[in-house]
């Protein structure tokens, strides 16, 4: 199935399977997304069980390990959960997200979320609570998707590239559309989940009659 919405001028979104849709498109020239990690979340009773979460649905193609050879040959590249592929990475850098904003470890969660860029530099450190109930930003907003980042995150990587025009293959609840609105940065997104193209669809649209006005 693949529906494409056009939410503004230079916003893009298309419902179907990213590896069918990103080899159609031209002009991209930076990649950023929170793709499957291949760490298979799994609802259970009681929030039990590996790598599972109270009340979190099972993501589609996150049972399978993540290849993201077909990622990798865009001007620029950031992945996040980079930790779980990075045998599969080619050099470059790494960015660390610092979930407790520099407080003390409190609880069995990791503490950062890691990701990689293709180009070689300095490895840095972004440091904004957002962990379980404690959230630094979007205090009163709802948390649309299982593994959702805060907008003022992908907004800093969106700052580290140059291009204009940003694509999230694995947009989710598009969070990096949001913040691509934020920032006046042109947005293609690619979700395959109807339900998170949708609510993504929503939440940028909101986001750029928010920046009309």
């Amino acid at each position: 199935m693949t529906r494409k919405e056009t939410i503004a001028e230079g916003v893009d979104l298309y419902l179907g399977d990213c590896r069918e849709i990103l080899p159609s498109l031209a002009g991209v020239e930076a990649l950023i997304s929170d793709p499957p990690y291949g760490i298979a979340h799994v609802k259970g009773a009681g929030g039990k069980g590996k790598h599972n979460r109270r009340n979190i649905a099972p993501i589609i193609g996150d049972a399978s390990p993540f290849d993201p050879a077909a990622l990798l040959d865009y001007p620029d590249v950031i992945l996040w959960g980079a930790s779980h592929y990075a045998q599969r990475l080619p050099h470059g850098r790494w960015y660390v997200w610092d979930k407790l904003g520099g407080m003390e470890s409190y609880d069995s969660f990791s503490d950062i979320e890691i990701a990689w860029h293709n180009k070689r530099g300095a490895e840095r450190i972004f440091r904004h609570m957002w962990k379980g109930i404690c959230q630094g930003s979007e205090k009163d907003a709802t948390r649309e998707h299982p593994t959702q980042k805060p907008i003022v995150l992908m907004e800093w990587c969106i700052k580290q590239v140059p291009g204009q025009i940003i694509c999230d293959p694995y947009m989710g609840s598009g969070t990096t559309g949001v913040a691509c609105a934020n920032l006046g940065r042109t947005f293609i997104g690619i979700e395959r989940e109807v339900k998170y193209f949708d609510i993504a669809c929503r939440r940028i649209e909101d986001s750029q009659r928010q920046m009309r006005l």
